[in-house]
């Protein structure tokens, strides 16, 4: 028989884990923080930070986002993939130039240009809003091109796989990994906010990411919270079956899973009342959003709840939203270009929503990926990769900057492990390490929660691009 404590921890991880699941017209419930928030090792904070994951599904080609531009650099891209290189000329207008130039490991000079899609990112680069890194990946400890080879470090499990990238990217495991490293910096901090259950939000569905050791991702529409179906208008023309309906979902039950239910659900009734006053009371945000805009919509959204931040007790955020369409096996030339359009025009877009709203050195948006692609084309695409480019924006990044060593371009070059695959040089860890240093967790407890940080060196754990 097992005793209370054990029991009560195990029914907290049963239906935590259940509530990354949906269930057919009862959205909201399942999408809430089922567990004791209180047992975290909260993170004091007296400030407001957010946060923003801006995945980008499928795997991105970093080589015609962030483009060689240096004259060497750009004729072995060109070489590599004829058919799917941008012009030089096409890239002088999107020319990066920043405060200093990137180095390889040899010590050699870089130069980059944006692909012209991404041309409103430009202007923020310039004002040293956004920063870049390179060659970017998941590794399990520094790796190099030899030990890659004869396999004699430990390396990410399944790599070029989507689903096990997707995950180790979001949570250092494989797929089936029960919590991510944005829902584990959210267990820290979701007693400090006065609404623990906004603490973590997923505007694009559900995503291991999000999900804490306590933390469960609150999910919400580009239109606000689901508000539960049954409810939404006098059920039968009633309001008394309405009312009865509540009550029976709501009360308190014998039956241990029957009442943890019920408690979720008027949590998710209550929450969903909360949400939709603070936003129907929030300040209307002028800056405006592309249409016909997927991300854009997603981000709006995330502005307006980063408005009603003081209204909810909000301290500390971490928000996610997605784009898919990035596994351009075919159609690299008419498919991802409108892509990196639809990215651009979204984050230039919640960039200056945040400085309409006065928070833009307290956002941090960044980009990520299952992984980067190979430079030998594939059809008329590229396959699946490794270490890619990112970028990170926000009015406290310390931008107009590369973070990272500049990959050598070259065919079964030092930093190519195949077919152009990047090896990172940069870890995924030290990427997050950055962030949650910013938004206030101790170096101690960035390697608790990041289990691979450990392996690299202490002073090279955090990119310093905030």
């Amino acid at each position: 028989m097992k005793n209370n404590s054990t029991l009560n921890a195990s029914r907290r991880a049963f239906f935590q884990r259940a509530a990354a699941l949906s269930m057919s017209g009862v959205a909201a419930p399942w999408a809430l923080n089922l567990a004791t928030i209180a047992e975290a090792s909260a993170a004091d904070a007296t400030d407001y930070k957010a946060i923003v994951c801006v995945f980008l599904y499928g795997g991105n080609d970093y080589a015609n986002t962030l483009v060689p531009y240096d004259t060497a650099s750009y004729n072995a891209y060109q070489q590599l993939r004829p058919s799917l290189a941008y012009s030089r000329a096409s890239l002088s207008a999107t020319a990066l130039k920043p405060i200093a130039a990137p180095i390889d490991r040899f010590g050699a000079t870089h130069e980059y240009a944006l692909a012209p899609e991404l041309s409103p990112l430009l202007p923020l680069f310039d004002a040293g809003k956004l920063g870049v890194s390179l060659n970017l990946g998941t590794l399990i400890q520094p790796t190099t091109k030899l030990q890659y080879s004869n396999r004699s470090v430990a390396l990410p499990p399944k790599l070029f796989s989507h689903n096990d990238q997707q995950s180790v990217w979001q949570s250092s495991s494989p797929e089936g990994a029960a919590s991510g490293w944005g829902g584990r910096m959210g267990d820290l901090f979701a007693a400090g906010n006065g609404n623990a259950t906004f603490t973590c939000v997923n505007v694009s569905g559900n995503a291991v990411y999000l999900a804490g050791k306590q933390a469960v991702q609150y999910q919400i529409t580009t239109k606000g919270s689901v508000p539960f179906d049954g409810l939404k208008k006098p059920l039968f023309g009633s309001t008394a079956c309405s009312d009865a309906l509540r009550q029976i979902i709501t009360q308190s039950r014998s039956h241990l899973f029957e009442n943890e239910y019920n408690r979720v659900t008027a949590r998710s009734i209550d929450a969903d009342a909360v949400l939709s006053a603070a936003l129907a009371s929030g300040p209307e945000i002028k800056t405006v959003f592309p249409s016909d805009n997927s991300l854009a919509d997603q981000l709006h959204m995330v502005a307006r709840m980063i408005s009603t931040a003081g209204t909810v007790g909000a301290k500390r955020q971490v928000f996610f939203v997605s784009l898919g369409g990035f596994d351009n096996h075919d159609g690299l030339l008419t498919d991802h270009p409108a892509l990196l359009k639809t990215v651009a025009d979204a984050m230039a877009a919640f960039y200056n929503s945040t400085v309409e709203l006065g928070v833009a050195d307290q956002v941090t948006t960044f980009t990520a990926s299952d992984f980067g692609r190979t430079l030998s084309g594939n059809n008329d695409g590229s396959d699946h990769g490794w270490g890619s480019m990112h970028f990170m924006l926000g009015g406290a990044v310390n931008g107009k900057r590369f973070y990272g060593s500049a990959p050598i371009v070259a065919s079964n070059g030092d930093d190519d492990v195949g077919q152009g695959r990047l090896l990172p040089t940069t870890s995924v860890d030290q990427y997050a390490a950055t962030l949650g240093s910013w938004l206030g967790i101790s170096d101690s407890t960035l390697l608790d929660l990041l289990p691979n940080l450990h392996n690299f060196d202490a002073n090279k754990r955090k990119l310093g691009f905030l």
